[in-house]
């Protein structure tokens, strides 16, 4: 008896032991949730690399002095940044592989096709997404989604106008990627607000991802239309091709893009010289006199060997800020779940204004879109130069 009273003592110790054991870790991994995870996702090789690296240099950055300031709330950032190479399928598969680290948040992704097919997976994962530089319309066509540079459609129109307004030109001729939604989907609001401002498109030439190499019958058909400026809504590895075939063939125009040339001047091998005098469209330009620009600018070289921040690198930095501003206005707190700070964050958004480098006032609409003034730049000296 005796030793069925030791046995039964012994096995209720052990279960106390047991209990006492599993509850102490739950109580550990709750305590542990100090943190705010942030992933981020772009190309970091490949084609389109010099826009993800950007971009992650300066999350780095932004991340390094919110948690040297306190964090949010008193929580600090933890940020992970995977390659996507900018393709659609490798993006998900990081999107996968950063929930796997926990993921709290998204920054991300850089470019619009990736951007639209990992959009998917955090709309059913109500998850909160920020993109620096996903400018398809479909980036953000979910609630939990949200942007900081300005979409394709508002890009167009405001080439358009910019063009119109400065008497650039009046006949204008576009070289456009067919097969790219950033591309097709900027030329499509560019041809209506071109008509809009009286402007005449001679000549709309289309290329694809399999035929992105010889431009030489686009550039011709630029020329004998009476092209005075060719828009190019297109990205700066093809547009390096461009200039140099243009250059060789003999036309001389002024050529205007988008965000999407910006990166140019870094393509290897090419003859720099040939972008001279090249416009396009932007939210940030590296040597403008603000505080903000001037305070980023000079700790973004600090920290990458002087290299000079481009606007995917201004946007990604304003997007962490971002983040801060409309955690801390929506009281996040480290136990929430990811839905409960998705749902947090995205009815704080519509509610805060953010001074930037890319903008001194940024707002946001519930569809994700920001409100705030475009900037143009030119290419002069191989600098990047306010207009």
């Amino acid at each position: 008896m005796k030793r069925s009273i030791r046995k039964i003592l012994a096995v209720t110790l052990s279960l106390a032991m047991v209990a006492s054991f599993v509850a102490s870790c739950g109580a550990k991994s709750s305590s542990a949730a100090t943190t705010l995870k942030i992933g981020g996702i772009g190309p970091t090789t490949g084609g389109a690399a010099v826009y993800g690296q950007a971009v992650k240099n300066a999350a780095e950055l932004a991340v390094k002095e919110i948690n040297a300031a306190g964090g949010i709330n008193g929580i600090k950032i933890e940020f992970k940044f995977e390659d996507d190479e900018h393709d659609a399928e490798k993006s998900v598969n990081a999107y996968n592989s950063l929930k796997d680290w926990g993921m709290q948040v998204l920054m991300g992704t850089v470019t619009s096709t990736p951007c639209i097919a990992v959009s998917e997976y955090t709309k059913k994962d109500n998850m909160f997404m920020l993109t620096p530089s996903g400018s398809a319309a479909k980036c953000v066509q979910y609630e939990n989604a949200f942007r900081v540079c300005f979409s394709d459609p508002n890009q167009g129109s405001a080439s358009a106008k910019y063009i119109a307004n400065n008497k650039l030109a009046t006949k204008v001729a576009v070289i456009y990627d067919s097969s790219d939604v950033y591309s097709s989907g900027i030329y499509e609001t560019f041809a209506q607000e071109a008509a809009a401002q009286g402007i005449e498109i001679v000549a709309a030439e289309a290329f694809t991802a399999d035929s992105n190499k010889d431009f030489t019958v686009q550039l011709q058909k630029a020329k004998s239309a009476g092209a005075e400026l060719v828009f190019l809504p297109i990205y700066y590895t093809e547009a390096s091709l461009i200039l140099s075939q243009a250059k060789s063939t003999g036309f001389e125009t002024k050529f205007f893009g988008c965000d999407g040339l910006d990166g140019i001047l870094t393509v290897e091998n090419f003859d720099t010289s040939l972008a001279e005098g090249v416009m396009l469209l932007t939210p940030f330009v590296a040597n403008a006199e603000d505080a903000a620009t001037k305070k980023f600018v000079a700790a973004y070289q600090a920290a990458y060997n002087n290299e000079v921040p481009n606007q995917f690198a201004a946007d990604a930095y304003d997007a962490l800020y971002i983040i801060k501003a409309a955690a801390e206005k929506g009281k996040i707190t480290a136990g929430m779940s990811t839905s409960d700070i998705c749902d947090s964050l995205k009815a704080a958004m519509v509610e805060i204004t953010v001074a930037g480098v890319t903008s001194p006032s940024m707002t946001w609409t519930k569809d994700g879109e920001p409100n705030k003034e475009p900037k143009a730049m030119k290419i002069v000296s191989g600098q990047y130069v306010a207009m």
